[in-house]
């Protein structure tokens, strides 16, 4: 395990690594998630093993720390994501980010065009203010004292077996602070962001989970929309042929 440290007070982020060939992935996770539970099976398939692996988790998720003082805005959270990656030795990477780890991956690829080169995302949160169906959404909703009090018991309880499992892991505060960063979105927004960079882009949306938002506008600004049959929100978990393929590029 490595860490970084992400702010003046010491607090670190964490993250384990395969060694391999660069450039690197980097695998970020979404919200209320931890980055080698969704991704390690992944890295492991044979198509992608040779390459160098990052599992890394944001603040207050998974291993890393979780200070009370820390805002948990994207911008936030992407600062602290190039600090993990500056500390490894990084440039140009691929980061392999799903959900809320992929507005974290777009605004990193922003602020820091030098740590980026390629971006296979995951159902990535791409507006400000989701809709009200969204986790995100019901997490922000709560004030945050009413959320650590009582309400993250009572999401943990209404998520499911597979979300819980690991939002378990994020810090109440932490996560509640993200959920309300992601609702608010980045400046400027996501979309527009992803639009304009001059990278290689992949979009990876579940069929199950309805037609993306946007799609022609992105496709005519080069970002590669592949629509993954029968897989829902979680499309690494669902069908990982399909997500090995398109992060090995040959979707």
């Amino acid at each position: 395990m490595r860490h970084a440290e992400f702010d003046d007070k010491g607090s670190c982020i964490r993250w384990t690594e395969t060694p391999g060939e660069e450039p690197a992935r980097v695998y970020v996770h979404g919200l209320g998630s931890v980055s080698a539970v969704y991704h390690a099976h992944i890295a492991a398939r044979p198509e992608l093993a040779c390459r160098r692996s990052l599992f890394v988790d944001l603040p207050g998720h998974g291993i890393s720390d979780r200070p009370e003082h820390f805002g948990y805005t994207l911008e936030d959270h992407a600062d602290a994501l190039a600090a993990a990656l500056d500390t490894a030795g990084l440039t140009g990477a691929e980061l392999i980010a799903h959900s809320m780890g992929g507005a974290v991956a777009i605004v990193l690829a922003h602020r820091r065009p030098d740590l980026v080169a390629r971006l296979v995302l995951t159902e990535a949160n791409l507006d400000a203010f989701p809709p009200p169906a969204a986790g995100s959404s019901g997490i922000a909703a709560h004030e945050e004292d009413a959320f650590v009090d009582g309400g993250y018991a009572r999401v943990l309880e209404k998520v499911g077996p597979l979300w819980a499992a690991t939002m378990r892991l994020a810090d109440p505060r932490a996560l509640h602070r993200t959920a309300v960063g992601l609702r608010r979105g980045s400046d400027p927004v996501m979309r527009d962001i992803l639009e304009g960079l001059p990278i290689d882009r992949v979009y990876l949306q579940g069929e199950l989970s309805g037609e993306l938002e946007g799609r022609e506008a992105l496709e005519a600004a080069g970002v590669r929309v592949v629509v993954v049959p029968g897989a829902g929100h979680n499309v690494m978990l669902d069908r990982p042929d399909s997500f090995v393929a398109a992060v090995a590029g040959r979707d």
